[in-house]
Order: C-alpha cells, then sequence, then structure tokens
C-alpha cells in the first residue's frame, strides 16, 4: 500500500510587526526648542544631569529634570531607540550643567542641556547686613510685567498679549504648567472675552487689569536676561496678525529690562 504524500503546510505568516514605540524626545517633557526639542532623551544625558544635580543639591532633584531623563532614557532604551552609552550631540557639545546664581534674599538654581534651560528654581535665602549701596538693582520679569501695567495699562488683552505674557510666566516660573487663576490663565481668559463679536470697548480688559501687582501672581520670579526677552518677543510676534511687537507692550518692557540688567551686569 503506498503511502499518499502529504499535502506540504503553507509557510506559517510572520504575525504583523507592531509599529516601534516613539521615543520620549526632549521637546516631549521639556519648554526646549529646534534640534533639540526633536532629538530622543538618551541614557548618558540622563547620567550626566544626575551628577551635575547631585553636586549642586547634594542629591538628584525629586521630580526634577534628571529624574524625568532619568525616566524617559529608560523608556527609550527599552525601546531600542536608544544605546545604554548614548549620548545626544547636544549634551555632549555644549553640556548638561546645573548653576546657581545668587542674588540679596535669593538662590537661582537653572538647569540646562545644549544651552537650553530644562529646569530652574528660584529659593529663598537669608539676606545679612545688607547696606543700602549693596541693594540688588536688577529687574524680574515680575517688575517688568508691572512696568506695562504702567506704561500700556490701558491697552485691551488680545491674544498677542496673552501669548507673551504666558511666555514670561514659563521663564519665571521654569514650569509650562498653566496654573489656574495664574497670569497667564488670566490674560487669555481676558483675551478671549475682548474678541466676543459685541464686547462694548468700555467693557474690554485692558492690560494693567492683569498685570497689576505681577510680582505677587507668579509662583517664581527670576532676574530678566536676553534669553527670557527673546523668547517672549518671538510669542507676541507669532500671535499678532501684522507680526509686531507693540511699542510699550509686553515685549517692550521685557527686552527693555533685559537690556538694563546686562548695563548692571558690565
Amino acid at each position: 500500500m503506498s503511502h499518499q504524500a502529504q499535502p506540504q503546510r503553507p509557510e506559517q505568516e510572520q504575525p504583523p510587526r507592531q509599529p516601534e514605540q516613539e521615543p520620549i524626545k526632549y521637546g516631549d517633557v521639556f519648554n526646549v526648542a529646534g534640534d533639540l526639542a526633536a532629538k530622543p532623551i538618551p541614557p548618558e544625558d540622563a547620567n550626566m544631569m544626575q551628577s551635575a544635580e547631585t553636586m549642586v543639591f547634594g542629591q538628584t532633584k525629586k521630580g526634577g529634570p534628571a529624574a524625568t531623563m532619568q525616566s524617559a532614557a529608560t523608556r527609550n532604551e527599552r525601546a531600542g531607540v536608544v544605546g545604554h552609552f548614548d549620548a545626544s550631540e547636544a549634551a555632549t557639545e555644549q553640556g548638561v550643567t546645573v548653576t546657581e546664581t545668587d542674588i540679596p534674599g535669593t538662590r537661582i538654581v537653572t538647569e540646562r542641556v545644549g544651552g537650553q534651560v530644562v529646569g530652574q528654581y528660584v529659593e529663598p535665602t537669608p539676606v545679612q547686613g545688607l547696606s543700602a549701596g549693596s541693594v540688588q538693582n536688577a529687574i524680574t520679569i515680575g517688575e517688568a510685567l508691572e512696568a506695562t501695567a504702567q506704561t500700556c495699562g490701558m491697552k485691551v488683552v488680545d491674544q498677542s498679549d496673552a501669548a507673551a505674557i504666558q511666555a514670561a510666566e514659563v521663564r519665571a516660573t521654569g514650569s509650562n504648567v498653566i496654573v489656574p487663576g495664574g497670569l497667564a490663565a488670566t490674560a487669555q481668559s481676558a483675551a478671549s472675552h475682548n474678541a466676543l463679536p459685541g464686547t462694548r470697548e468700555e467693557d474690554k480688559i485692558k492690560l494693567s487689569d492683569v498685570l497689576a501687582g505681577a510680582s505677587g501672581k507668579l509662583g517664581a520670579d527670576k532676574v530678566v536676561t536676553r534669553a527670557d526677552a527673546e523668547g517672549v518677543v518671538s510669542a507676541e510676534l507669532r500671535n499678532d496678525p501684522n507680526l509686531t511687537t507693540h511699542p510699550g507692550g509686553v515685549a517692550a518692557s521685557i527686552t527693555a529690562a533685559a537690556r538694563l540688567n546686562q548695563n548692571i551686569d558690565t
């Protein structure tokens, strides 16, 4: 009795490949721009930030940039999008730094990757024996916003003002979370109210209504730098229909403060 040839089994179909997990990039977790924003966070960057934080704080800051980077780098490595010893070009060429700036009564700690700020903390420090001549004259972001309330207070708040105020708040606090009831949230509500059809001119919300006492409404504050001014100017320009900044407005006040602070330093 002859054996019938067994029919050949068709080749087993390969299961469809799962799409690769999207890497966690710098721009996903930090308020950064340019090439850095598009780069996946690698382990060596996280290790460098951990070392830098430990040198300044004595330990890794809970919930700080190093912890965030370590978590992201671990996930990226597991997903196979970065290697265990990978480092970004920004970190290797421009560095990962944690720097301290002391002004009377305040210590500002700034954390950077490739020159871009990924975290900032403003901590009060005791002030001892300050003479009248040694009082710090540098202008903070909150003070510059209060100056706007004086120089341009009657201007009706529009979207470009709200965007500039939000950019200023982000730079002052080091956090891109919009705090309910904070300056940025109030400015956005004002711009939306003012843009409603039929809103009478006398009912529109002015800059002075939003920015009076700005320093006290910020969760944290810092001395204005040129980088802060550039960020605020960019936000105001992008959201203005004519791509211009308003004379005496938020961007103009922040820019003037940065210029004065630069003169104090030199």
